[in-house]
């Protein structure tokens, strides 16, 4: 299965927790600016395992992970 991480930029605040706190931030989350401000994106998603820590821990709760067959 796939897994989809999906950020809402309008949310983000780009504090980074969800790349911090994810056991593959490096290889999943990436940056951009968006109007100025910082928002993380999930760029590879092929590392993820499912564990949700990002979108647990993000305080604004942008963070959305789902499965797709």
């Amino acid at each position: 299965m796939k897994v989809v991480i999906e950020v809402d930029e309008n949310r983000c605040i780009g504090k980074g927790k969800c790349y911090l706190v994810c056991p593959r931030g490096p290889k999943i989350w990436k940056f951009k600016s968006v109007d100025g401000k910082k928002v993380y994106y999930a760029s590879d998603t092929s590392y993820c395992f499912f564990c949700k820590n990002c979108a647990t821990r993000c305080p604004t709760n942008a963070i959305t992970v789902k499965r797709e067959k």
